[in-house]
């Protein structure tokens, strides 16, 4: 588990730099990097429950904004779309996908870790 963790830290990382050129990159940035904060803290087998749940609070919430670009995206044919980079630029809702995916990959990760702290 503790390699996991790292890993996922350092993935978090990884995320939080490439927001260095995107339009709103503060948020983005302390997001991952709350992220890569909380896995190298599990990593040590340290759990902050209650940071956990206001994390996963606030993507949750934060997450709603883009659930229409989300529908929008779901109505689409090819799916795939979302992973090309020149399509991001005529189809807004594909920068707000791939933001609603990001906030629930950090959610998946605090549940990941929010159920191993209930076993330590």
């Amino acid at each position: 588990m503790r390699i996991l963790s790292f890993t996922l830290a350092v993935m978090f990382v990884i995320f939080a730099f490439l927001q260095i050129n995107d339009p709103d990159p503060v948020h983005w940035i302390l997001i991952y990097g709350a992220m890569a904060v909380i896995c190298i803290m599990a990593g040590f087998e340290y759990y902050p429950k209650k940071i956990m749940i206001l994390l996963f609070l606030i993507y949750t919430g934060y997450s709603i904004v883009f659930i229409p670009g989300v529908q929008e995206w779901m109505q689409q044919r090819d799916k795939g779309v979302i992973f090309d980079d020149l399509a991001k630029m005529e189809h807004p809702y594909i920068e707000t996908s791939r933001e609603f995916l990001g906030l629930w990959i950090c959610n998946a990760v605090l549940i990941l870790h929010f159920i191993r702290s209930r076993k330590k």
